[in-house]
């Protein structure tokens, strides 16, 4: 096999984002992404600070998200999200670009909103993944989509939140890693349901992806592994 645990481990970002998730499954969810050393948490923003003491000490950072999961907040609201973030121990931020402006092409205000928010989390000291919501947009909004974060330079492009239509696809993970600058790391998220499709997408160029399913898949690696 061309990967180890930690290659996949280190792939995921365990999600925890269902809006009736009870705080007894938020506090499961947190511990069993430390123990099974996944790259990351995505949790709903008002346990973030909760999530980052479990996580203290363990190479799994803290995330959360930022205008989750429309994208239409005014970007003072998502900056203010930001900040509050930070402060709670966010490490990582996955924010959703306004998918309203995209598709009128209002591209001035896309950018300066991108802009503004990846300059306040890498002020931080965090980083940051821009979720384009790919299943409403056409392969030039993509395109455009990728080329403003490259040169913005943010952390990672990311292609769904999981709440939209669709998730992530092989021809919309292709385009992103092609027509992103090394720089820019590619998330898949929506459909990584287990360990071969996560397989599938680490082959396509994604680092990261957003999973649920987090103990199934990686206890299938450890079965295929011999480590189980």
């Amino acid at each position: 096999m061309d990967w180890s645990y930690a290659d996949v481990a280190k792939m995921i970002d365990h999600s925890l984002l269902n809006p009736t998730l009870s705080i007894r499954q938020l506090e499961e969810g947190c511990a069993l992404a430390r123990e099974y050393d996944v790259a990351s948490v995505c949790i709903v923003p008002h346990y973030l600070a909760r999530c980052a003491e479990i996580l203290a000490g363990s190479t799994v950072q803290p995330s959360t998200t930022i205008g989750f999961p429309h994208g239409g907040h005014a970007t003072a609201v998502k900056l203010a999200e930001v900040e509050r973030a930070l402060r709670d121990g966010g490490t990582e931020l996955d924010m959703v670009v306004n998918i309203c402006r995209v598709l009128s092409g209002d591209w001035d205000y896309v950018a300066s909103e991108i802009r503004e928010l990846t300059e306040a989390t890498h002020a931080g000291g965090a980083r940051i993944k821009v979720i384009f919501e790919n299943c409403y947009l056409d392969r030039e909004q993509k395109i455009r989509l990728c080329d403003i974060c490259g040169e913005i330079g943010v952390d990672w492009v990311k292609t769904s939140t999981g709440y939209g239509t669709g998730g992530a696809t092989d021809e919309d993970l292709r385009l992103m890693r092609e027509r992103s600058p090394a720089h820019v790391q590619v998330k898949a998220a929506g459909g990584v349901r287990d360990l071969d499709r996560l397989l599938e997408v680490r082959a396509l160029g994604a680092t990261r992806c957003g999973a649920s399913q987090t103990k199934a898949i990686l206890d299938e690696a450890k079965r295929r592994l011999g480590l189980a």
